[in-house]
């Protein structure tokens, strides 16, 4: 999950032709160099990772409030005028361990570094402590003005490159990556299972009120318990579905190897794919467990020191394609 290595190409240089121009016509099939991780890796991985976005905030705040919405009408409407302990317990318990780890899996899907490329590491000086083979070319992003890893793209909401990025979400304000698509997943599951739990105790309820007094169903008025279950409804409805599609296609995207957006952009079949047990357990952290199903897995109570990596500073390239000459 966290090896990234450098676009690297290869340059057959034809007689009669050089410089970087015709270079890059002859480019052969992609080259994957490795490189250290200290060095890809940004600074600020350990830190705070947070994306100030208007709109991806507002979203974020919708999808809490959704949740909380859901927790009201479940336990007051539903549970706590239940003359079944029994049921309300269960399902109490139930509903709110499934609504917490969904919470859970979002902010750490949020707060997560996706696999942020360094942003001004285009320089000459860096360039050589790459310690690139003669004829390979290396790719800057005229944006955030960073090498290109293998499989970045630019987001121009994080405005970084992001390794791997599958597509920016604004429902948790930051983009799905290399580091953050198991939280995503997990979001997304566990908000399909308590849209499905809320909608099977909502027509049980329904049908338990249908063949007793209205009145001793809920401790709010008859109409206010029918709009509250009929909205409830909606929302569990509409979000079953549209995470279970997520889901699928999240699932999809890692068993394949293939991204979001390569897919779009045509860019499958430039690198090796891995197996789909492999690729699950690059994405999840390790083997088949229960740590897969846990947003927490990877949390450490033990504060480690800082590390800082050094960029070697210097003057940004103005060449977005920048090939190492030959010796």
């Amino acid at each position: 999950m966290k090896s990234p290595v450098h676009r690297c190409r290869d340059v057959e240089h034809s007689r009669g032709q050089g410089g970087v121009g015709a270079g890059t016509n002859c480019l052969q099939a992609e080259q994957r160099i490795p490189i250290s991780k200290d060095v890809i890796t940004s600074s600020s991985a350990s830190a705070m990772w947070f994306i100030r976005d208007a709109c991806g905030i507002m979203c974020a705040v919708i999808t809490w409030l959704l949740v909380f919405y859901a927790e009201f009408v479940v336990l007051f409407v539903m549970l706590l005028p239940s003359k079944n302990l029994t049921y309300s317990i269960v399902n109490g318990t139930l509903f709110n361990f499934l609504a917490f780890l969904a919470l859970a899996s979002h902010l750490r899907a949020m707060c997560t570094d996706p696999g942020a490329v360094p942003k001004g590491n285009a320089t000459k000086e860096y360039i050589e402590s790459l310690q690139l083979k003669p004829g390979q070319v290396v790719y800057k992003c005229p944006k955030c003005c960073s090498i290109k890893p293998d499989r970045a793209h630019h987001c121009s909401v994080c405005k970084r490159c992001i390794r791997k990025m599958d597509h920016h979400c604004p429902w948790v304000n930051n983009c799905v990556g290399e580091n953050n698509q198991k939280y995503f997943v997990l979001f997304t599951m566990y908000i399909a299972l308590i849209s499905l739990h809320a909608l099977v105790m909502v027509i049980f309820h329904f049908l338990n009120c249908f063949e007793d007094d209205w009145t001793k169903c809920s401790s709010f008025s008859p109409p206010a318990t029918v709009i509250l279950l009929i909205l409830l409804c909606f929302e569990g409805l509409l979000f079953l579905i549209f995470t279970s599609v997520m889901f699928g296609t999240q699932v999809h995207s890692i068993c394949t190897d293939e991204t979001g957006i390569e897919r779009l952009k045509g860019e499958t079949g430039k690198w090796g794919k891995a197996p789909c047990r492999e690729a699950m357990q690059m994405a999840f952290g390790g083997p088949l467990s229960l740590s897969w199903c846990s947003p927490f897995s990877g949390l450490s109570c033990k504060k480690s020191p800082p590390e800082h990596i050094s960029i070697p500073q210097g003057e940004i390239i103005d060449e977005d394609v920048i090939e190492i000459p030959l010796e």
